[in-house]
């Protein structure tokens, strides 16, 4: 489980494999000391295992496998050396639930559709960026205003939902400790929709199949 706070960049700096099963190293600034063989750590949102650990805390890297369904469903198969990724690792009981909860396992992809700069006129530390997404559907059913949504692995507050279109505002800092400083309209990031919202939909429909029975 994760919370949708990234916690580092990592950037990718060896791919290897092919088309159904693919192997990547990922640099980042852990201490590789406190990553076990197994772990999880979720990458662009996608919960992935070290299966390789190595280098020293600020230098360090660890490595991870993408079979079939991932390469499937996310961009991990585009992925290649020096691409920048959100890094989270796995929650401990006790540590803090700064964002939602996440389980790493991506529904879809979802396609930006607009990206606008929102300068506040009274501030001079940075602007926020407006970010328009497009659900896939039948997925978009699940996104509410004020609800929660992971974007590559960041945990994000619904703004405006709009049939399959939602938006979400981020602010100075998220945009400098992620990789959606450099996100455009056009680009796909991952989505996965709040666990809560799934389960609340799927009751409803058993609800209402029960009630025509």
């Amino acid at each position: 489980m994760f919370t949708g706070v990234v916690t580092d960049i990592g950037t990718v700096e060896r791919v290897e494999g092919g088309t159904n099963l693919k192997r990547l190293r990922i640099a980042c600034s852990y201490d590789p000391a406190t990553i076990a063989i197994g772990a999880s750590i979720a990458c662009a949102g996608c919960c992935l295992t070290a299966i390789a650990v190595g280098g020293e805390q600020g230098a360090s890297w660890f490595e991870v496998e993408a079979a079939a369904e991932t390469l499937r469903l996310t961009h991990v198969g585009t992925w290649q050396k020096g691409t920048r990724i959100n890094l989270e690792r796995a929650l401990k009981i006790g540590d803090e639930l700064g964002g939602h909860l996440v389980t790493g396992h991506v529904d879809a992809l979802s396609e930006i559709a607009s990206r606008e700069e929102v300068t506040p006129s009274d501030v001079n530390w940075g602007a926020t960026a407006r970010f328009m997404l497009r659900a896939p559907k039948p997925l978009h059913r699940f996104i509410a205003a004020k609800g929660s949504v992971a974007l590559d692995g960041v945990s994000l507050t619904v703004n405006l939902v709009e049939d399959d279109l939602f938006s979400v505002l981020l602010i100075p800092h998220t945009l400098a400790v992620t990789t959606f400083g450099a996100r455009k309209a056009g680009d796909h990031v991952h989505l996965e929709i709040d666990m809560m919202a799934r389960y609340a939909a799927r009751l409803a429909e058993t609800a209402a199949l029960a009630e025509r029975q």
